[in-house]
């Protein structure tokens, strides 16, 4: 029986939970296609099962771990943000995965943004690093946006990756890095530029 009560994290458009088995079958489908590329994928279904089975145990075993992203309108799943630092990691990690077909709405972004404000302030982190394949400009650019940057004196997991570290906590504070990242976030939420504006295009 677990020991430990996952929290669960709402924003305008999400609300983040820990991952249950019924959730299984979207994580399957994502890590043994060609979007898992960069963490180690596409694995075969023992190994999707045994990455699955870990994400659920890591709550467990270091007390914070991967959130589960549903939508709050349908509760439909769409991928997965947290902390991540299983063994042989020199840091911990923030990571993140989109499910494929929703990639492009900032979901991640507002997942992440979330998932790392958690940890800073709950469960007091002093920083964060995220550890991206150079070829993965999808998440170099999600991780710039975030306001991390290239970290190249940084240990990373296994020499082929590259390391880049967040703001500290009080870097982020109140700064033009966190109105940027919510800027960006209000916009994908439709809140900057309402259709009821003035002038608005139709």
């Amino acid at each position: 029986m677990s020991g430990i009560q996952i929290p669960v994290l709402e924003t305008r458009r999400l609300i983040l939970r820990g991952p249950e088995p019924g959730d299984y079958p979207n994580f399957r489908a994502t890590f043994s296609s060609y979007r898992s590329r960069f963490m180690g994928g596409p694995l075969n279904p023992y190994e999707t099962w045994m990455l699955y089975a870990a994400e659920m145990g890591h709550w467990e075993i270091r007390g914070f771990g991967m959130w589960m992203i549903h939508d709050r309108a349908t509760d439909k799943t769409l991928g997965m943000a947290g902390g991540w630092f299983p063994a042989m990691w020199p840091e911990r990690e923030l990571a993140w995965i989109i499910w494929p077909e929703v990639a492009g709405k900032g979901i991640a972004l507002e997942a992440t943004h979330a998932c790392r404000d958690y940890f800073y302030r709950q469960q007091g982190w002093d920083g964060a690093v995220s550890y991206i394949d150079p070829k993965n400009l999808e998440s170099i650019k999600l991780a710039e946006r975030l306001g991390a940057r290239k970290d190249k004196a940084a240990a990373s997991v296994d020499g082929n990756d590259a390391v880049y570290r967040h703001p500290s906590p009080a870097d982020l504070g109140n700064s033009q890095i966190r109105d940027a990242i919510e800027a960006e976030i209000a916009h994908y939420q439709g809140a900057i530029f309402p259709s009821t504006m003035k002038g608005a295009a139709a």
